[in-house]
């Protein structure tokens, strides 16, 4: 869950890989878990990313170039695994919502591992990886006495590769569209929140009972469910 804040949280640009694989039975993604000592989303199974650093930044401020800089430095440092920026796509933007008590604004790329690298991490920060079909992933989350738990952002990635057959498939339909953005509020429901994105009708009132389209997910009792609904 969000740990939440009383006080207005700077946001902090942030850079995550969505890493992609063929496996036997079709798409895989690559999951690492943070240690459960670490303070933000310990335990959490995540994609490989982190902040921003200053020496991510080109000479002349680029943020974006920065955001694929600091993509390809996370992916090495958390899975030991040397990507290049012709291998990123961007797939989508996640501002945290305000009131959390650490907000990132946090650049998503989408990454196909072709060449056989094995991941190795580094037993500290990140304590283990596995590589998972969206399928097998939404299997688990779905049991409620299973530990494999996801935030929203990872799982709504996870959705949007979820019928893509392949790689190659993946790739094609990223590139071929605009990246989408969220930036999410939160309204608090029985047991969980409800995170409202942009197109979502009860998303200006945050009105989650407004008539019109649905552009959402629930996260009740660490079970997810996305929703969009033209």
């Amino acid at each position: 869950m969000l740990e939440m804040s009383d006080t207005v949280e700077p946001v902090h640009p942030a850079a995550t890989v969505v890493l992609v694989r063929d496996g036997e039975r079709g798409l895989e993604t690559l999951l690492v878990q943070r240690s459960k000592a670490v303070a933000h989303m310990g335990g959490m199974w995540v994609f490989p990313g982190g902040r921003v650093d200053e020496g991510d930044y080109p000479a002349d401020r680029d943020e974006y170039v920065a955001a694929v800089n600091a993509a390809i430095r996370e992916t090495r440092e958390e899975a030991g695994l040397e990507i290049s920026s012709d291998q990123l796509a961007y797939l989508s933007h996640w501002t945290t919502p305000e009131g959390a008590r650490r907000r990132f604004a946090t650049w998503f790329f989408l990454g196909v591992l072709e060449d056989g690298q094995e991941v190795t991490v580094d037993g500290g920060e990140i304590a283990s990886h596995r590589w998972v079909s969206p399928q097998q992933a939404f299997a688990e989350l779905a049991d409620p006495e299973h530990p494999f738990r996801l935030m929203p952002p990872t799982f709504v990635s996870l959705v949007e590769l979820s019928d893509c057959p392949s790689c190659c498939e993946a790739r094609e339909r990223i590139v071929a569209r605009e990246a989408i953005h969220y930036a999410p509020r939160m309204v608090f429901v029985e047991d969980g929140i409800c995170f409202l994105y942009e197109g979502d009708a009860g998303y200006v009132d945050e009105n989650l009972d407004a008539d019109g389209p649905r552009h959402r997910t629930y996260m009740i009792d660490g079970q997810l469910e996305y929703q969009r609904q033209c």
